[in-house]
């Protein structure tokens, strides 16, 4: 039998697959064909493979050569099949150790001169490998960085494609090149802004920390000036830092999202993009492939949408299934691709189209018909999964320059650090790790129910209507948060009521 077998990962979204690349030599006319459910970039491979071998002096067979990608049925796109098809390819001209071969997974793209380019998605790949028991991957050299992120296996950054047939075992001379630079943008956020900064928003300071201590989603309208974008941005800063898990789920989808991964970055990412991005550029998708959208890159942190009713409503209403999922399925003709959503959802809007609607000492001119279709876009199902709905108003000159007001984030995180512990402490032996995931029927009947005299305010309410159900859990699950907090065992009354005003403005 003349097949040589070695492995590559095929990438559905942050879901990685190994891909088995068989190669078999047969006596017929002269063909170079792959098989196997590719795209454009793999057919385009046979090329670049021919080109590569013959500038790195490895000599292909003058044979039928078909390579097969298997399994066939699943699709497989891009270019980061080309080092494991050339490599298959050369197994019986070089002699390579088919041993090696197939204990090995490949990764990268070739250019014609042998060099290896970086590819996106090489620390899911790898991840996929580990986890598959591979004793080693083989990446172009800008992506060793990000691959070897990943525990429990070897990783061999190469620089040619000639390096890597050496390290199978072919006797080829090795040239000095220079290694392909990661042309991509390299992963380096920022420093989350100081909570300090935030001055004469007592109330509204008290309610970010909740957000956080619990995993609320939070929805702040005001005038312009009143500090919403502010607060929203120094959310991040006062989050716990992400575990190894989180972590690395977070640097996969950059590293899918084509950014240069180069370590794991502890701070909960923020996502805000513009109110003209579109239904795509928010959920992910694409005509040439799955990407992630914003909904995805926000996955473990922030999504924030500034302008919220200068969204379409559409747009805004494709977030209601992340919400409650934490995940979302894009659909394609002959694919899905699955990704994270567990995000926290944080909208900013202003009262009316000019922003002074209510606004004391401003003149709002928008007609009431304006001012109803501008809040119209935030929908009563989207808002129903909104735990905190806040009113900002403009700090005055004398509430700004009282210090008292002023928190920092070390100590907001300090506080939310410890509210969380609490909440896990509580919710051992449960499938949740914050309030705010826990099931309602769990809240409403579980062992930790608040008795009925506490929940008499919220019972009210949904009975006159003024609450959904879903509305209902989720004012329990910021009681809990504030209770956590204040380092109570369960809600009490002033919980409840301090919740129930946090979601509707209801004054107990």
């Amino acid at each position: 039998m003349n097949v040589a077998r070695t492995w590559s990962v095929a990438l559905l979204g942050v879901d990685a697959t190994l891909v088995e690349v068989e190669a078999d030599v047969s006596a017929q006319t002269p063909e170079f064909r792959i098989i196997g459910l590719g795209d454009r970039a793999l057919s385009e491979a046979v090329q670049r493979v021919h080109n590569a071998c013959a500038n790195s002096a490895l000599p292909l067979p003058r044979r039928r050569l078909t390579v097969n990608l298997s399994p066939a049925s699943l699709p497989k796109h891009g270019s980061g099949f080309d080092l494991a098809v050339a490599i298959a390819a050369l197994a019986g001209e070089c002699g390579l150790r088919r041993d090696s071969l197939a204990d090995t997974v490949h990764l990268g793209e070739l250019g014609l001169d042998g060099r290896l380019r970086p590819v996106p998605g090489v620390l899911p790949a790898a991840l996929a490998a580990a986890r598959a028991g591979r004793a080693r991957i083989v990446v172009p050299h800008a992506n060793l960085a990000e691959a070897s992120l990943v525990p429990d296996i070897e990783v061999v950054g190469a620089v040619t494609l000639a390096e890597v047939a050496r390290l199978h075992g072919a006797d080829v001379a090795v040239p000095e090149r220079e290694p392909v630079r990661h042309g991509m943008t390299v992963d380096d956020p920022a420093p989350a802004p100081e909570l300090a900064d935030v001055v004469g928003q007592r109330e509204a300071v008290a309610a970010l920390i909740a957000v956080a201590a619990g995993g609320h989603h939070l929805l702040m309208s005001g005038p312009p000036g009143a500090g919403k974008t502010m607060l929203a941005h120094r959310l991040p800063g006062i989050l716990p830092e992400l575990d190894d898990r989180a972590a690395l789920a977070v640097a996969a989808v950059r590293s899918v999202s084509g950014v240069a991964v180069t370590a794991l970055s502890r701070l909960p990412p923020i996502e805000a993009p513009h109110h003209s991005a579109s239904m795509v550029a928010l959920v992910g998708g694409g005509s040439r492939g799955i990407r992630p959208g914003a909904i995805a890159r926000a996955s473990e942190g922030i999504l924030f949408l500034d302008e919220a009713g200068e969204f379409p409503a559409s747009v805004l209403d494709a977030l209601r299934q992340p919400l409650e999922r934490g995940w979302i399925d894009i659909h394609r003709a002959g694919m899905s691709a699955r990704f994270p959503a567990r995000f926290q959802l944080v909208l900013a809007t202003n009262p009316c189209p000019c922003g002074n609607y209510g606004v004391r000492g401003a003149t709002c001119e928008c007609p009431p018909m304006a001012i109803r279709r501008y809040i119209g876009r935030l929908s009563g199902p989207l808002r129903d999964r909104v735990d905190i709905e806040l009113q900002l108003r403009r700090v005055s000159r004398a509430r700004g320059h009282d210090p008292g007001d002023r928190v920092s984030s070390a100590d907001a995180r300090a506080q939310v650090v410890a509210a969380r512990a609490r909440a896990e402490r509580r919710l051992r032996g449960t499938p949740w790790r914050r309030n705010a995931e826990v099931a309602g029927a769990w809240l409403r009947e579980g062992p930790v129910s608040p008795p009925p005299e506490v929940r008499r305010p919220l019972d009210a309410a949904l009975e006159r209507g003024a609450l959904t159900l879903r509305g209902y859990d989720r004012v329990l699950r910021v009681a809990w948060t504030l209770a956590d907090l204040a380092e109570r065992d369960r809600p009490n009354a002033h919980d409840i009521g301090r919740a129930l005003f946090l979601k509707k403005g209801i004054e107990t």
